[in-house]
Formats: structure tokens, sequence, C-alpha cells
């Protein structure tokens, strides 16, 4: 899925994406991001795609690696 970082908060986050439609998403322990890595994408607006699996007693998504869109 590709989007925007909107917000976040630790772990989590939320993407909007083209359509204006927000996705909440948690980073997963296998993934290839760090909590720490968040904020920066947030801030910067930078286009992302998030490569994700449904999440099992959440709401939202497990974000298993995000990187800069094409």
């Amino acid at each position: 899925m590709d989007g925007v970082v909107t917000i976040v908060q630790e772990s989590r986050f939320q993407l909007t994406d083209d359509n204006g439609v927000s996705h909440l998403f948690v980073l997963g322990h296998d993934s290839f991001a760090e909590p720490d890595q968040l904020t920066p994408l947030q801030r910067r607006q930078e286009r992302v795609t998030v490569h994700f699996s449904e999440g099992r007693n959440i709401i939202g998504f497990i974000a298993h690696s995000i990187e800069a869109a094409q």
C-alpha cells in the first residue's frame, strides 16, 4: 500500500493513501523498520510503500517493511 505517514505513536502509525483513506498499522516483530524511523517519515511527508498482512485480534494491519514509494 502506498501513501504518506500522517500520525506516529511508538510502533504504531497511520498511513493515508492516495484516495485520502487512512489505515492503521503496527510494526511487526519481523519488520525491517524500527519505531524511531517512523517520526522522520511523518515529518518529511515522504510517500512510502508498506508491505503488510492482516492483523489478528487488533484493529489495523501488521507492517513488515516500509520503503520509499517508486
